[in-house]
C-alpha cells in the first residue's frame, strides 16, 4: 500500500457512535499524513465531523459524504429520494479507495462499502462478531474482505481502533494512547451560547434517553437539582421531543430558578455544553459529547454497561453507576462537587 492511500470510512449514526468513532480520523492521520481520508455519515450528524474537516494547516477528514437512509426509507416510493440516493451512489463512485473502515457492524453500513468505488486488492475492513449489549448483523461479514475479531466486552472507541488497525495491518492502538476527538483550537474558540435565557453559572441535566430503563429516577434529579440550585447555579433541563419536554417542565417545576431551554440544534450543543459549569447525564449522545470536549462531565449509568461508553480519557470525567445498578444521590453529587472543585 502507498504511503498516500484513498480511505473511506463508514459510521452512519447514532450521535454517541459517530462521537466515539473520531479518533481513528487522528490515528490514521498521525501516521498517514498523506492518506486521503472521506467519511459516510447521516446528514443528521455532519455538524459532529465538520470541526474535522481539513482547513489552513489542520489536516483532518478531507471529505464528508452525508447519507439520507433514514429520510429515504420513510420516502421509499418518491422519486426525489430515489433521486438523492444516485446522486450519492455517484460520489462514492467518484473515488476508487484503497482501504473501506466499517465499524458499525450493520447490513446498512455494509451496503455502502459495496456501493464504494474500489481499487484493485482494496481493503474492506468490518467487525466479525458482536460485542455485548451493541446491535450487530452478522449478515454485514458478506460485504467484507476482512472480518475483524474484537473483544466481547470492548469499549467503543476500543472497538474501532482494533478495525482500523487489522485493516491498515497496525499493531494495536492501546489506551496509553489516549484518543482524541476534537482540535483544541476548536473547543478553545467555541463561542458563547446564543440560547436566550442561560445565566453566567449553569449546569445542564441530560435526564433523556431513547430507551426508558436507561433513565435516572426523577426525583432523584430534583434532589440534585435542589442541591445545586442552593449552591447558586441554575439547573438546566434541555429536551429533543414533545415528551422530553413535558419531563424537562416537570423537574424544573420543582427546583428554584430551573431552567427549559428552546429546542437547539446539535450545532447548538457544542457551544451550550463548552459554556456549562457541569454536565449531568444519563449514557446518552449529548452527555457523550459533552465528556468528548472534555467538560466536566458525570456520565451516569443505569442499565447499560459502563465498560462500553465510559470517558476513560480524562479526570474531568465522572463515571458511576453500571448496569442494573443505577448510582445514588449521593455518588452522584460526590463525583460531581469533585469536579466543580477543580475547575
Amino acid at each position: 500500500m502507498s504511503n498516500s492511500p484513498k480511505i473511506l470510512l463508514v459510521k452512519l449514526s447514532s450521535l454517541g457512535d459517530v462521537l466515539h468513532n473520531l479518533p481513528i480520523v487522528w490515528d490514521l492521520r498521525a501516521r498517514l499524513p498523506d492518506a486521503q481520508i472521506d467519511w459516510v455519515v447521516e446528514e443528521g450528524y455532519v455538524h459532529l465531523i465538520e470541526p474535522l474537516l481539513s482547513r489552513d494547516s489542520f489536516r483532518g477528514i478531507d471529505h464528508i459524504i452525508p447519507c439520507g437512509l433514514r429520510r429515504w426509507k420513510k420516502n421509499l416510493f418518491k422519486w426525489s429520494s430515489w433521486k438523492e440516493f444516485f446522486s450519492f451512489r455517484e460520489v462514492l463512485q467518484s473515488t476508487s479507495y484503497d482501504v473501506l473502515i466499517e465499524t458499525q457492524g450493520l447490513l446498512k453500513s455494509a451496503i455502502v462499502c459495496a456501493l464504494a468505488n474500489k481499487t484493485s486488492g482494496s481493503v474492506v475492513a468490518g467487525l466479525a462478531n458482536a460485542t455485548e449489549f451493541s446491535g450487530y448483523e452478522p449478515l454485514a461479514r458478506a460485504f467484507y474482505s476482512q472480518s475483524v475479531k474484537v473483544p466481547i466486552l470492548c469499549h467503543a472507541v476500543d472497538r474501532s481502533r482494533w478495525v482500523t488497525c487489522s485493516a491498515l495491518d497496525w499493531s494495536l492502538i492501546e489506551r496509553g494512547n489516549s484518543p482524541q476527538f476534537y482540535p483544541s483550537e476548536f473547543i478553545a474558540g467555541l463561542p458563547i451560547s446564543s440560547v436566550a435565557g442561560l445565566s453566567k453559572s449553569y449546569i445542564l441535566f441530560f435526564h433523556s434517553t431513547a430507551r426508558e430503563a436507561k433513565r435516572w429516577a426523577n426525583e432523584y434529579w430534583v434532589e440534585l437539582g435542589k442541591e445545586f440550585s442552593s449552591r447558586g447555579y441554575q439547573v438546566v433541563f434541555p429536551w429533543g421531543s414533545t415528551s422530553e419536554k413535558a419531563i424537562s417542565e416537570l423537574l424544573a417545576a420543582q427546583i428554584a430558578n430551573a431552567f427549559v431551554p428552546p429546542a437547539f440544534s446539535i450545532e447548538d450543543a457544542f457551544s451550550v455544553i463548552a459554556g456549562a459549569a457541569l454536565t449531568v447525564g444519563v449514557d446518552t449522545g449529548l452527555t457523550h459529547l459533552a465528556a468528548v470536549l472534555d467538560k466536566p462531565t458525570v456520565e451516569i449509568y443505569c442499565d447499560s454497561p459502563r465498560w462500553k461508553t465510559e470517558g476513560y480519557w480524562s479526570d474531568r470525567i465522572a463515571n458511576v453507576g453500571d448496569i442494573q445498578n443505577p448510582p445514588n444521590i449521593q455518588e452522584v453529587l460526590g463525583a460531581s462537587l469533585k469536579l466543580l472543585q477543580q475547575a
